[in-house]
This record gives structure tokens, C-alpha cells and sequence, in this order.
């Protein structure tokens, strides 16, 4: 039998635990949804729009991508693709799309200059908008989303107003790793907050974010972030500093991505994220031990009640079990993917205590942090790996 204050102890534990897991949901709820205009095929006119894409070996994507900004109701907008020494046709594919699409070769890397940084300033050099759209070659866009991102902008008085997809899982790994990556997204960066004038939260979503020039480059635009590997999230902040007013929603009906096609992908991208090229390895150990701490410890508590014949822990551990597996499915379920998969998130836990891992490693050992054939060293100093 344990002592009558430990297993108090473990009790209060166990329900702090599930509070706790109940706060991705509850972002989830409070998430404003953009969708599309009631008369959506309607044209619509205003102030210059200028998308900038920056693109390395994008030639699978990237079609796809320039065939949803034609087609969109909004005018005036001009197309801007920044073509990073790709290897493969991207630079022909942007270019069979005809003359509203402008592509451009960035000049070599500078260093210091993490590539999507560097592409993205040179576009807005280019560049001749009121308005700066900044998305990727892997994002499909319906016709409307640019007039709609606009007209909330602007009702919202938005400096910055970012958007998320929703987010396409095809292979095992992406059913099951990706609800989590968005659950820790949203509870890291308490997103539904960002919307507070009030609130110090800040993020934005590189993927699809639209940004008023003159705020842009009131906080020094990607310039002033050019080492950081979360450019997104570096501007968010800049500009919530700056007293800027940011908003963020959430648009499945507007904007689809598949972020990631197979499991190697999947890893890289991720860990490039948690990783950055700012290291923390107080910061790695923290993640480490809070997914350990939230997501598995807890699970041990039934069994350890019934190991011990403590009734409190018997009923708080099945609570758990049955707290933990419905509230993945749920989540999954919600970000319109897979509940069955949700029923693994374990499997996403290890997944994820992997990765924070290596990161942890590779921080520790000042190995570069990799991405798209370039790596980005903890001293900001960037290069081209060869052979990649």
C-alpha cells in the first residue's frame, strides 16, 4: 500500500494532468474559422496584392499552387516567385503560367541569411503592393481566399492577418504524427490569443500569411529575422511589439495543404521547427519532459492502482485512459482527419520524444540545422550542403 499523502499526491497530480489535456481542445473551440463569401465566384477589386513565393525544388508543388493564385477573384495581384538555386524544373514551371507570374533567380546566399528569409526579402524588394501575401509552393488555394483574407483584414484592421489550413494526411505517419503537431501549435502558442489587442501572444503561419507593407517594413520585414528558421513567428512578434494588430484564424474551407510526404520529409520538417538556429537545450529538456510528464506518465497511474489496490488510483487512471484516447480522437476528428489514428497519439508521443531528442543531440554537438539542401549553423552562418 502506498502512504495515504502519496497517493493524494499522485491524485491531485492526475487531475492537474487532465485539465491540462483538455487545453488543445479548448483552443480548438475558441479558434475564429474564416470561410468563404457567401458570393464567392463574385469579382472584387482594391488595393495591390502582392504574393510572394518563395520556391526551392518545388517543380511537384508548385503548378498546382500558381494555378489556384490565377484563378482568384481578387484584383489587382501579382504573382512573385523567388526561385532558390532549385535543381529541378521549378524555375520552367513557373514560368509556363505565362506573364503574370514573375519569376526571379535571389542572388546567392548571404550569410547570416537563413534561404526562405532571403527569398522572401528579395521578393518584397520586387514587389510593389499595398499589401504583401507570403505563402508556399505547397498550399491550394480556392478562388476567393485572397478577397476573403482581405476583407477580414481590413474589417479587423489587421496589420498581420495569417491563416491556417486545413491539413491533408494520406500516408500512416501523417494520420498519426500530424493532430499532435497541431495540438502543440496551438497550446504553445496559445493561438485563438493572438486575436487579443491585449494579449502578448504572437505567431503566423508562413504558409499563407498577409501582411500591410508599411507594418512590414516598419519592423524591418525578414531583414530584420534573417537568421531565424520561424520567420513566421519571429515578424508576429516584431510586429506585436511594435503595437500592430494581429489576427489569425483557422480556413478549411479556403486553403488546403499536405505538408509533408513521407515519413523522413516529415521528421526533418519538424525538427527544424522545434530545433531553429537560436538552441535552447533548457528548452529541448522541458519539451522532452513535458511530453513524458502530460501525455505517458499519467497512463501508469491505473495500473499502478491496481498494482497497489488503491481505489482513488483505479478510478483516476481509467478516468485517464479513457480522458486521453477520446480526447485525441476528438482533436483529430475536429482538424477533419482521422479520429481512429488519434487513438494512437502514443506512437505520436515517441515519435516526437525521437525527434526533441536529436535535436537535443545535434544542439549539444553544434550540428547545423538542415532543410531544402541548406544548413543553418547555431552562429547564424548559413551555406549550401552538398550533394543534397
Amino acid at each position: 500500500m502506498l502512504e495515504e499523502w502519496l497517493v493524494a499526491l499522485l491524485a491531485f497530480a492526475t487531475m492537474a494532468a487532465i485539465v491540462v489535456q483538455g487545453i488543445p481542445l479548448y483552443f480548438a473551440v475558441q479558434m475564429p474559422r474564416l470561410d468563404p463569401p457567401a458570393d464567392a465566384s463574385a469579382p472584387r477589386t482594391g488595393p495591390r496584392i502582392s504574393v510572394i513565393l518563395a520556391a526551392r525544388n518545388e517543380e511537384a508543388d508548385l503548378g498546382p499552387a500558381l494555378d489556384g493564385l490565377l484563378a482568384q477573384t481578387y484584383a489587382p495581384v501579382e504573382i512573385l516567385v523567388v526561385d532558390g538555386g532549385s535543381t529541378d524544373r521549378t524555375r520552367d514551371v513557373a514560368r509556363s503560367r505565362g506573364p503574370r507570374v514573375q519569376v526571379i533567380e535571389e542572388p546567392p546566399l548571404p550569410p547570416g541569411w537563413v534561404g526562405k528569409n532571403w527569398a522572401c526579402d528579395v521578393g518584397f524588394r520586387a514587389s510593389r503592393g499595398e499589401y504583401l501575401l507570403f505563402t508556399d509552393a505547397d498550399m491550394r488555394y480556392q478562388p476567393s481566399v485572397v478577397a476573403a483574407t482581405l476583407a477580414w483584414a481590413e474589417s479587423e484592421r489587421a496589420d498581420l492577418a495569417t491563416l491556417a489550413p486545413r491539413v491533408e494526411a494520406r500516408s500512416f505517419w501523417e494520420k498519426v504524427i500530424l493532430p499532435m503537431y497541431v495540438q502543440l501549435v496551438l497550446t504553445y502558442f496559445r493561438t485563438p490569443r493572438v486575436n487579443r489587442d491585449t494579449s502578448h501572444s504572437a505567431m503566423a503561419n508562413g504558409q499563407y500569411t498577409l501582411v500591410r507593407r508599411d507594418a512590414y517594413e516598419a519592423v524591418g520585414g525578414h531583414a530584420a529575422v534573417r537568421g531565424f528558421v520561424l520567420e513566421d513567428v519571429a515578424i508576429a512578434r516584431r510586429l506585436r511589439a511594435a503595437g500592430k494588430r494581429l489576427r489569425v484564424a483557422w480556413a478549411p474551407d479556403l486553403l488546403v495543404t499536405r505538408m509533408y510526404r513521407d515519413r523522413r520529409e516529415m521528421f526533418e520538417g519538424l525538427k527544424k521547427n522545434v530545433h531553429d538556429t537560436r538552441f535552447s537545450a533548457g528548452r529541448q529538456v522541458a519539451f522532452l519532459a513535458g511530453l513524458v510528464g502530460l501525455f505517458l506518465l499519467p497512463l501508469a497511474v491505473l495500473p499502478l492502482g491496481l498494482l497497489v489496490g488503491s481505489l482513488v488510483l483505479t478510478v483516476l487512471g481509467a478516468i485517464v485512459y479513457l480522458a486521453w484516447f477520446a480526447k485525441h480522437a476528438l482533436f483529430a476528428r475536429a482538424i477533419g482527419m482521422d479520429g481512429a489514428y488519434g487513438l494512437l497519439f502514443p506512437v505520436a508521443v515517441g515519435f516526437y520524444l525521437v525527434l526533441v531528442s536529436a535535436s537535443l543531440v545535434d544542439g549539444i554537438r553544434g550540428r547545423p540545422v538542415a532543410w531544402k539542401g541548406r544548413s543553418y549553423a547555431m552562429n547564424g552562418e548559413t551555406g549550401d550542403s552538398p550533394g543534397r
